[in-house]
């Protein structure tokens, strides 16, 4: 599973979103791999609409409608397509309650949680919370090209393990400088159930090549 974050990237924003998501479609229909998409709100609506593969949110609020504003909950993005949404990356930190509320709240809809963490401990104590998925980033690895599942592969082991121990139904992903098929593979032997990256596709030159050697097709 590989789950891409277009941040807020030049490369990955307005029109070349939507080319990105389109490519990373056509890169899952031909490799069998699950590839899903995370875009700003702006583009939310545009994307989902236009490509059949997941598009999550990259955040949301943990508000119901009211009196918020600036504020986008979970049935905004549901509205608009989103299959679900990341939760608390290192670039846009929450409280362990706001968190909470969030998962719930995507539970309740029936929508997808990633909830990023930093290391084990903190991915110990999310899992308690069951969301859909926990997405371990050392945040001194992201966007450095150093992949997690290389430099500090016992965090990845460790977090699989403290989260099944405390959810068994949680899933696992490897993120932080996740940019080749063999960091791929290496997280995916480490206990994850997939990847999640952002620079070393969105940024790449030429980004549908940068896609189909993650999987494998190059």
């Amino acid at each position: 599973m590989i789950f891409l974050n277009f941040k807020a990237y030049r490369e990955g924003f307005g029109k070349r979103a939507l080319e990105l998501a389109k490519i990373a479609e056509n890169v899952s229909e031909r490799s069998g791999t699950y590839i899903a998409v995370a875009v700003n709100f702006l583009d939310l609506p545009i994307v989902a609409k236009e490509v059949k593969i997941d598009v999550f949110a990259q955040h949301i609020d943990a508000v119901d409608f009211g009196a918020f504003t600036g504020a986008v909950n979970a049935e905004m993005i549901k509205e608009y397509g989103a299959k679900g949404s990341l939760i608390n990356h290192s670039e846009k930190r929450m409280k362990l309650a706001d968190i909470d509320f969030c998962v719930s709240k995507l539970r309740e809809l029936k929508m997808i949680s990633i909830v990023c963490t930093n290391n084990v401990s903190t991915t110990k104590a999310v899992s308690a919370l069951r969301p859909s998925f926990v997405a371990v980033e050392p945040p001194e690895l992201i966007g450095s090209g150093i992949a997690v599942s290389k430099a500090e592969p016992e965090v990845v082991e460790r977090a699989v393990k403290v989260a099944k121990e405390v959810c068994e139904e949680v899933r696992v992903l490897c993120g932080a400088g996740i940019t080749t098929h063999e960091d791929y593979v290496r997280a995916l032997e480490l206990g994850a159930e997939g990847v999640l990256l952002a620079s070393g596709v969105v940024k790449a030159k030429d980004q549908k090549k940068a896609l189909e050697e993650l999987v494998g097709l190059c």
